[in-house]
């Protein structure tokens, strides 16, 4: 039996016609809560991490520890091992988008409604507001946008080049929009075949290899044809004969690889560098510091040293920061306008005892050292700073996360 991607709006019926289908047909529902359960179990991830894959807003640490692109990987190979499964399937919701490679028994539909209609929905649904419904609404779809055009370079999520149908359910209503489905479902174009089977193999090998080299730190992106895989290089490469080797190293072990190419993507000449990222270095490390130049060129010499960090420049933005992204190691300053360090040490091991507070200061005092370590802090640093000592102290700070 074929199986069945639905994407849609919010507040477009979707979820009654997939009640609806489910209730007539032997689908198997798997929806975008499912996933991410199974792609945190297979890759480790908290289902919060994972989840935060398809949010519009990228985490500030996220060109260090990739964590969305290691969500997105192991999104794609939970759906892959689904679809391997052979049971009919009614896949719904924004996982869908992951499947790139053309699966012909995957019968892809996208639902849609009119504004007007999405509002009235949403007030006799929810109870929302008309202000509230359109708020939601513009949210859910700026997400679902920015989604579409990371997972599959299209800026339009609602393109009909994306699907095989796309239903305007304001117009067609639930009844005939399950009775259109159905009749395509029906269509011998999205029949089971040896060759879409075998599609599906290849959709599960390249997601294996994919998650392999993420989990090694490298990020490219992958594609199979009967074993023989591809890796497309994205961005630019210092040393790229090297990294050829890395990759093959890690992919041709791998059951089901016949033959590893490495290629150059579209994106390869853009300015940027490729950098392989080592997931036992810290990665998710906050610099406050109010003196802009010193801040900006202390998180320069740790990239050298292959730790990566993000840097603002007062205490309400690191907490902020905080709150948002959850950063595991902070190197805080005491002496800045606003919230001082001192109040931000404190509410930072009020709320988020697990983040590790190095404070890095030119200003202190022997009570101040006390007051800090009394709160919380791992260690009290003085500038100027040897960067190795301070590199050595991010280290130990991280390694006490990693082992708490």
């Amino acid at each position: 039996m074929s199986d069945l991607f639905i994407f849609s709006g919010l507040f477009c019926q979707a979820d009654a016609i997939v009640k609806r289908l489910i209730d007539d047909t032997d689908f198997k529902l798997v929806t975008d809560e499912d996933l991410v359960a199974e792609a945190a179990s297979l890759g480790g991830m908290s289902e919060k991490a994972v989840a935060k894959a398809f949010s519009p807003k990228t985490s500030i640490f996220n060109k260090f520890s990739h964590e969305k692109e290691r969500a997105v990987s192991w999104l794609r190979l939970a759906l892959a091992n689904k679809l391997a499964d052979g049971k009919a399937l009614l896949v719904s919701g924004m996982v869908t988008q992951l499947l790139s490679q053309d699966i012909s028994h995957v019968l892809k539909v996208c639902i849609i409604d009119d504004l007007p209609k999405r509002l009235d929905t949403a007030r006799n649904e929810s109870g929302l507001s008309e202000g509230e419904a359109e708020k939601e609404i513009q949210h859910s779809d700026e997400e679902r946008t920015v989604w579409v055009r990371e997972v599959t370079g299209n800026n339009d999520p609602w393109a009909s080049s994306l699907y095989d149908m796309v239903i305007p359910a304001d117009k067609t209503g639930v009844d005939e929009s399950v009775a259109l489905i159905k009749e395509q479902l029906g269509n011998s174009a999205v029949e089971v075949t040896e060759a879409s089977k075998q599609a599906v193999q290849d959709f599960l090998l390249a997601a294996k290899v994919e998650t392999a080299l993420v989990a090694k730190g490298h990020n490219v992106a992958v594609s199979a044809k009967d074993g023989k895989v591809t890796l497309a290089i994205n961005k630019k490469v210092l040393m790229v004969e090297r990294l050829e080797k890395d990759l093959r190293e890690i992919a041709e072990p791998l059951e089901g690889v016949k033959s590893v190419d490495v290629t150059f993507g579209k994106e390869y000449y853009e300015a940027d560098i490729y950098r392989r990222m080592d997931f036992e270095l810290p990665s998710r490390v906050l610099l406050v510091d109010d003196e802009r130049e010193f801040v900006k060129t202390l998180s320069e010499r740790l990239l050298l040293r292959d730790l990566g960090s993000a840097v603002v420049y007062d205490g309400e933005s690191a907490l902020d920061v905080v709150q948002d992204d959850e950063p595991e190691v902070m190197i805080l300053d005491l002496k800045m306008p606003g919230i001082d360090g001192i109040e931000v040490l404190r509410r930072v091991k009020s709320d988020r005892p697990n983040i590790e507070v190095i404070i890095l200061t030119g200003h202190g005092s022997e009570d101040d050292r006390k007051t800090c370590m009394d709160l919380g802090a791992f260690a009290y640093l003085n500038k100027p700073v040897d960067i190795d000592v301070l590199s050595k102290t991010l280290k130990d700070a991280y390694a006490k996360v990693r082992n708490s």
